[in-house]
């Protein structure tokens, strides 16, 4: 007897369902349907575009999954051509879970309050705390206007301040918030701060808000505890807000597990393959109106750290002119190979967003896509790192400044130290080349020395996030053998230099015996073969003021890891250096997409140019 399990995400504007099944070889991918979401008129069911997305499931297959009751056919010995064992859904229709963060010091309490919000899929609309500037009656305003799902407050280490929380409470308790969903339910308020102020929080908001109690979530300077306040949100997100949208009641009462916020279920994918492997791991997924950044990198004491932020204004389709404006024009212009004005390109830009679902028809629109996605990914990527930091307001090194927030902070994202980069979204999942994706996000990152790459084949990352919560072993399997497309691998010097000059010389020796010497000079990217599940050991040697991980001009040995794109050595310097004239940054383009064979053909662009 088959064991089968079925996965649905909800997402704002497509369910998409994947069928997985235990095989002689492991768990494995058997198909994917998808159909567009029902949340609003004139449907408002979502589990009317759920069961659309099980039928081409059926369709496809050729299994029944459904009766002609609308019941998903669960058993515990489906049969051949019948039957699931389990339906498990990530949601993030209707606009996902949005969050108000409040806490006392902005640096501080609020800043991980904001982590634990972000952490559980949220997207955090504003965060108030008592030094952000504001008057109380704009603070109080401000709680008013926004109308989140709910609302997360702490602060206060323990035996801290309960002073300040409790004027943050009597704020929440002046503005009377209303939730976005449901006029009849009260707002519910987590409270996750100094437990001493519990009592007086009780009195304020008890009367006023659905209030919720958990652990502390920073009990001293130099510890947080995120996981209780994380766990709450993710049960409030099932009791309240799921509650209101239209149909989730019913798609409650389907499920055989909680649903989860789709960005939490990509998190927890991200967080356990890093976890498993004890790598430090970045993963992105760009959509068409957010960009969520997910990091695992290790702190000072060797630990490993998991970030999320939501880039709430950069993505592809119905923000797409925001990115324009964020990362100014002449920043998309440099990744592009031919000659093309200004107001041009931003009418293309526009017209994307006034129809968002258009895809690309041309090598040159498709180019200004991909140039417009680089910007979208580093602006992101600039934001989760001012994010994932190391905790602030902990005293290091006798520095009382930093331990009041007065110091830099160090960003936890180092460049040099990570293990893999993880693709996700349309922009990237469904390039039409696998090696635009990987050029895309090394242009976009810039990681330096030894990193793989690799991209999310289908987008099936929240299903199979999800699915880790009752079974690890088979979202595991199915990630590994069919999820995960592994490009290869990138070695970047981090180095500045003049054009030309050598920077790394490198002998890559493979398992068949064989051995290529390669000389890499300085504006240079070239492309190995290195195929899909083979290893090769390389010895670089860096010239002086080059570093590929041991330091400047220190010899590395390594094993890397093949894949559909193979090896690619970037000698373009950290940060990578464009031309600013125009026809040699022309020229320097058309030069890197030809070493690599990016685009089918660059012969066009080269007369255009």
């Amino acid at each position: 007897m088959p064991r089968r399990y079925i996965a649905t995400d909800c997402g704002s504007t497509t369910t998409k369902a994947i069928m997985v099944e235990k095989r002689e070889e492991g768990w494995r991918l058997v198909a994917r349907g998808e159909a567009p979401t029902t949340v609003e008129k004139p449907f408002e069911d979502v589990t009317i575009g759920v069961f659309n997305a099980l039928r081409e499931l059926e369709e496809i297959t050729g299994i029944r999954l459904t009766d002609e009751e609308g019941r998903i056919l669960k058993t515990p010995n489906p049969g051949e051509k019948e039957g699931v064992n389990m339906y498990v859904s990530t949601s993030s229709a209707g606009g996902g879970l949005q969050m108000l963060v409040v806490g006392v010091v902005r640096n501080m309490t609020a800043e991980s309050a904001a982590r634990a919000a972000l952490g559980a899929g949220a997207i955090v609309m504003e965060i108030i705390s008592v030094d952000d500037g504001r008057k109380p009656y704009e603070k109080v305003e401000l709680i008013r206007r926004l109308r989140p799902d709910m609302i997360l407050l702490a602060g206060g280490v323990e035996g801290g301040t309960v002073k300040h929380v409790v004027e943050l409470a009597e704020l929440i308790a002046a503005a009377e918030p209303k939730p976005r969903f449901g006029a009849t339910y009260k707002m519910p308020v987590i409270y996750a701060g100094n437990s001493q102020a519990r009592e007086e929080i009780e009195k304020i908001l008890g009367e006023k808000v659905a209030l919720y109690i958990v652990d502390n979530i920073r009990p001293t300077l130099d510890t947080e505890n995120l996981h209780p306040a994380r766990e709450k949100i993710h049960d409030l997100f099932l009791e309240h807000v799921m509650q209101q949208a239209p149909g989730y009641s019913k798609l409650m009462k389907l499920v055989d597990a909680p649903i989860v916020p789709t960005p939490g279920a990509v998190g927890m994918l991200i967080e356990r393959v890093a976890r498993k492997e004890q790598i430090e791991v970045l993963g992105v997924d760009i959509g068409g109106a957010t960009t969520d950044v997910f990091s695992v990198f290790r702190n000072s004491a060797g630990k490993l750290v998991f970030n999320r932020t939501v880039s709430a204004n950069l993505g592809m389709s119905y923000s797409i002119s925001n990115v324009m404006v964020e990362a100014g024009i002449e920043n998309v212009l440099r990744w592009v190979p031919f000659r093309i004005s200004e107001s041009d390109l931003k009418n293309r830009i526009r017209n994307k967003m006034i129809r968002p679902t258009t895809i690309p028809m041309t090598v040159e629109s498709l180019i200004i896509e991909q140039a417009i996605a680089r910007e979208a990914l580093r602006l992101s990527l600039e934001q989760h790192k001012m994010f994932a930091t190391e905790l602030k307001g902990v005293q290091k090194g006798g520095d009382i400044s930093r331990a009041i927030g007065g110091g830099e902070e160090e960003t936890l994202v180092n460049m040099m130290n990570l293990d893999l980069i993880i693709g996700s979204g349309g922009v990237l999942s469904h390039a039409p080349r696998r090696v635009q994706s990987a050029l895309m996000m090394l242009d976009a990152f810039q990681p330096e020395g030894i990193t793989r790459l690799a991209v999310d084949s289908i987008f099936m990352m929240p299903h199979l996030g999800v699915i880790s919560t009752v079974d690890e072993e088979a979202a595991w399997e199915v990630f590994d053998r069919d999820c995960l497309i592994r490009l290869g691998t990138a070695i970047a010097p981090k180095v500045v230099s003049k054009e030309g000059k050598l920077v790394l010389r490198a002998r890559v020796e493979y398992p068949d015996g064989h051995t290529q010497h390669v000389d890499l000079h300085f504006g240079q990217i070239l492309r190995l073969d290195l195929p899909l599940g083979v290893r090769a050991k390389v010895y670089l040697e860096p010239v002086r003021g080059a570093d590929v991980g041991e330091g400047s001009g220190k010899k590395t040995v390594a094993e890397v890891e093949g894949g559909v794109v193979g090896l690619i050595l970037d000698g373009r310097g950290r940060p990578i250096h464009i031309p600013d004239e125009e026809n040699r940054r022309v020229q320097k383009l058309l030069e890197w997409f030809s070493s690599l064979d990016v685009y089918p053909s660059t012969e066009s662009l080269k007369v255009a140019a």
